[in-house]
């Protein structure tokens, strides 16, 4: 098995009292698009500086490359960072910006900076822009320019931290897919920090989701979303419906769906302590007029509908389950929707429910 490029063990971080990295054990490959992600405060961005040796650790270590990097300053280290408000120059322009980084390199004459700059900017889909000024961007151009900058200086890792979340929707749908194609064009390793989900399981070859200085999973995104380790990460991945459980032997008895086998779970099932049932809202479907449910079938009442262009939410208020659950529709031409209060019939399948402590 290849060593990683980036080793984090042990890793402890106080500000003050309070404790910001709880012993954290991080093993992030070469080549590697990995995404931190979690709730604001969670420590990820905290975690990310350390990567970068922008914030020292009170215990462990930082490997990158079999080096240690530990106590080694920022400007020594293989990496570089984008930052979320991109720093750019206003008084200079798209070229001096990305150049900047440059400045210092005794090594490099004017031509051979001129040759990096405009690669760097190519790379970012900015050919032509060097002369432009920085002030006169546009949003997603600076971040391109910002993008540019980091990468001229070819670093073994590049640091992200939350590069996107000052971009509108549509563009940062968009950066998505060119950050993706920038990261497998250049093959370097990428260290992404977000807080929207949608973002990391659309980038993200691994994840790890962070709760108050720990690593709660660390998966790839499919693993991530499917089989969530505990009801934490399940709620905060995505939606998931959650109904009340009652383990006997091994059966266990769901509000709402009724009696099942353990087995016919998903392999992450808990069962010890108390216990809910988890299932995601696109994992079951309604049924209309002459459809029959290829497995299990639930009956409830349409609570709420949601409109969203291509899908429809139902939230469905089942027989015999308190709070209702979400069920995700795509809408198909010449097929109703249905009207709240509206009788609901459910096909669930017991391979899509996952219990959770």
């Amino acid at each position: 098995m290849t060593d990683p490029l980036i080793r984090l063990t042990g890793i402890q971080k106080y500000y003050g009292d309070y404790h910001a990295l709880r012993g954290i054990d991080l093993d992030i490959a070469e080549g590697e698009f990995f995404s931190l992600l979690g709730p604001s405060g969670c420590g990820k961005t905290t975690l990310l500086r350390t990567i970068a040796g922008f914030e020292g650790v009170d215990a462990g270590a930082v490997t990158i490359g079999g080096a240690d990097m530990t106590r080694v300053p920022p400007n020594r280290r293989p990496t570089n960072m984008v930052f979320q408000s991109y720093a750019i120059f206003p008084h200079l322009s798209v070229a001096q910006n990305v150049a900047f980084g440059l400045r210092k390199r005794a090594d490099l004459n004017a031509q051979a900076r001129e040759t990096l700059v405009a690669d760097a900017l190519d790379m970012v889909g900015l050919d032509g822009y060097g002369g432009r000024a920085a002030h006169a961007l546009s949003g997603g151009q600076r971040q391109r320019v910002a993008l540019a900058r980091a990468l001229v200086l070819r670093p073994k890792v590049l640091l992200l931290d939350e590069p996107l979340s000052a971009l509108d929707k549509k563009m940062r749908e968009q950066m998505q897919v060119e950050l993706i194609r920038l990261q497998r064009q250049v093959g370097i390793t990428f260290i992404l920090v977000t807080h929207d989900q949608e973002e990391a399981l659309v980038m993200s070859d691994r994840i790890a989701v962070m709760f108050e200085g720990e690593v709660a999973q660390i998966a790839e995104a499919e693993a991530l979303y499917r089989r969530p380790v505990d009801r934490r990460v399940a709620e905060f991945i995505g939606v998931m419906n959650f109904l009340p459980a009652a383990v006997s032997g091994d059966r266990v008895e769901v509000a709402g769906l009724g009696a099942l086998a353990l087995n016919e779970l998903q392999s992450t099932a808990r069962t010890d302590g108390d216990t809910v049932a988890g299932f995601r809202p696109e994992t079951a479907t309604l049924l209309f007029d002459g459809q029959t449910a290829p497995d299990r079938e639930a009956h409830g009442t349409v609570a709420e509908v949601v409109y969203y262009g291509d899908m429809t939410y139902y939230d469905v208020r089942l027989d015999d389950a308190a709070q209702p659950v979400r069920i995700s529709m795509r809408n198909v031409f010449g097929r109703p929707v249905l009207d709240i209060g509206a009788p609901a019939r459910l096909a669930w399948s017991p391979g899509a429910v996952t219990l959770f402590r």
